[in-house]
């Protein structure tokens, strides 16, 4: 009996697997990448949010802040990614932050996901997450996806 399930696992697993490659190959894949945005002054954010109020927004305007925050101390690495996020739709939303940290070589150094969840409508909300980088001298920061998701 044992044997007969080893049997049908192994075509199951085979199809899963070509399924998942189907569906990757037909979604294709985005490789662009958008710069993180600069830390600004609080006169330079006042002036970029009446230019943003008179213009139509999009989502990726909600994401206001996001940077490396290098916490080394006594010869020990500690780099942190932190952000900020606005929700400027009129629902709660979820948001999903791609990014990756280049060398200025332009080799990728790190990556990953950043995910902030339950933001109501006109709400900062802030986070952070600690990365792999063993420097921030001369990283640059890009957001390689970023959506907003209705949250319910």
């Amino acid at each position: 009996m044992s044997n007969h399930r080893r049997f049908i696992t192994a075509p199951l697993v085979a199809a899963t697997a070509a399924a998942g490659l189907a569906l990757t190959a037909a979604c294709g894949t985005d490789n662009s990448s958008t710069p993180a945005p600069a830390d600004t002054s609080a006169s330079e954010k006042a002036q970029q949010e009446k230019k943003a109020d008179s213009s139509p927004k999009s989502e990726r305007a909600d994401l206001t802040r996001f940077r490396l925050d290098d916490r080394s101390q006594a010869g020990i690495t500690d780099i942190w990614v932190v952000w900020t996020v606005k929700n400027t739709s009129a629902k709660k939303s979820n948001y999903r932050i791609d990014w990756e940290a280049v060398d200025s070589h332009g080799t990728r150094v790190a990556n990953s996901t950043e995910f902030v969840t339950d933001v109501q409508p006109g709400q900062t909300t802030t986070g952070e997450s600690p990365t792999t980088l063993h420097s921030a001298q001369g990283v640059k920061l890009n957001i390689t996806s970023f959506d907003r998701t209705a949250a319910y």
